[in-house]
């Protein structure tokens, strides 16, 4: 019985020894890993209707420099200082919505008419994770220890690197271009029409 189990486990052997070096001599590998996806479709759970007018896109980045020092204790024993690089995009629109009747004044003989627009507005950044990530890094010995036991969490520098997109967002000229854009934009629309038009800045 065990001459018998032993010849039969040394034919499987053989012939997955066979197999593996067809398969070699192919190019193919049988031991390759695989990855099945079985997630679910995605389900649209609601559409909402928008009137914001996208006119302008600002593409940033931004190099964050955090250090952080335990008081008292030399910078190579306990501390870190870590240089992030992130970069992003900001929209500004112009919120169209924001038109009521009085804004919008037409001539008696309907050539010309006065826009009154609201203000443009920016966007929330978005961050490019893709083109975003820790380009160095110095800690000291006990934060290296405590980073081999457990990950060290990055979403800190996503977000301060988020409030310095914005920043940089609010000191640029997207907020004029956007203006000046969606003012284009409409011209072409009175245009169109055989109407000229003129524009005014709401005041809030």
């Amino acid at each position: 019985m065990i001459s018998f189990l032993w010849r039969a486990a040394t034919v499987v052997i053989g012939v997955a020894l066979a197999g593996l070096l067809v398969a070699n001599a192919s190019g193919l590998n049988p031991f390759q890993p695989q990855r099945v996806d079985r997630s679910q479709p995605a389900l649209l759970k609601s559409i909402n209707d928008i009137s914001q007018y996208h006119a302008a896109v600002g593409n940033l980045q931004v190099v964050v420099d955090v250090e952080d020092n335990v008081t008292w204790v030399p910078s190579v024993i306990a501390g870190r200082r870590t240089l992030f690089v992130a970069a992003g995009t900001v929209d500004a629109y112009v919120d169209l919505a924001g038109l009521v009747d009085q804004d919008v004044m037409v001539s008696s003989d309907g050539k010309s008419a006065t826009v009154r627009l609201p203000k443009a507005q920016l966007d929330k950044p978005n961050l490019d994770h893709d083109r975003s990530y820790v380009f160095s890094q110095d800690r000291g010995v006990l934060d290296r220890i405590a980073d081999a036991m457990e990950t060290p969490q990055q979403a800190q520098f996503y977000k301060l690197a988020e409030s310095k997109l914005a920043a940089a967002a609010e000191d640029s000229e997207l907020r004029k271009r956007a203006a000046e854009n969606t003012k284009s934009m409409l011209t072409g629309l009175f245009k169109a029409g055989g109407i000229s038009v003129t524009f005014l800045d709401k005041e809030a």
